[in-house]
């Protein structure tokens, strides 16, 4: 064997070694593009475009808004309104933090925002709200998750855009922020009031 073809055979050999590293390397640079690139918030729902599944869940006992008692919520609840239906619980982190920004946007006269309270004892929905107000106009109990799941609920928050004619408009998961709100909500609520 010549030192040429020894020469050859070693850069083959080098190749073949490099050549995993290389297809991992390009893996990584794809995923972590997808991963950085991706909304997260925009999590696609079946639901989108069809009306709002069947729902008729209990008010929470006790649960008062300017004197009144809060009703639950049901599919009559979303007629003629456009509507964000907001999926929370008093133990989840991600709720304390937007539960200010949902008063401040229960302001806005043009929507209704009504509350699925996911899995919560009743007394701790009710100091959940009197610690950061109420902004549902109704808020269901939904103490198995059932309604939940029909809705395509995996976690809280969620928050779906209802039409006047009670279909979903959009799906947005994560808590609702000034930010994520102009940005994506907004829009979608614009043009569910046309």
């Amino acid at each position: 064997m010549s030192a040429t073809d020894e020469n050859a055979g070693t850069k083959r050999h080098r190749i073949l070694v490099l050549l995993p590293l290389v297809g991992f390397l390009a893996l990584a640079a794809l995923f972590f593009y997808r991963l950085g690139t991706g909304d997260p918030s925009r999590i696609p729902s079946a639901l989108i475009g069809h009306p709002a599944p069947t729902i008729d869940l209990p008010a929470v006992p006790g649960l008062e808004r300017d004197g009144k008692a809060v009703p639950g919520v049901s599919n009559a609840t979303f007629q003629g309104a456009v509507t964000l239906l907001n999926v929370w619980a008093s133990w989840c982190v991600p709720c304390h933090d937007e539960a200010p920004f949902l008063e401040q946007l229960a302001k806005d006269k043009r929507i209704q925002l009504v509350g699925i309270n996911y899995k919560d004892a009743a007394d701790n929905a009710r100091r959940f709200l009197n610690r950061y107000g109420n902004p549902f106009v109704a808020t269901g109990r939904d103490e198995t998750g059932r309604s939940s799941i029909d809705w395509g609920v995996y976690g809280v928050p969620e928050t779906f855009l209802i039409g006047r004619d009670g279909r979903i408009a959009y799906k947005f998961v994560g808590p609702i922020t000034a930010d994520n709100f102009g940005r994506t909500l907004l829009p979608e609520i614009e043009k569910a009031l046309r």
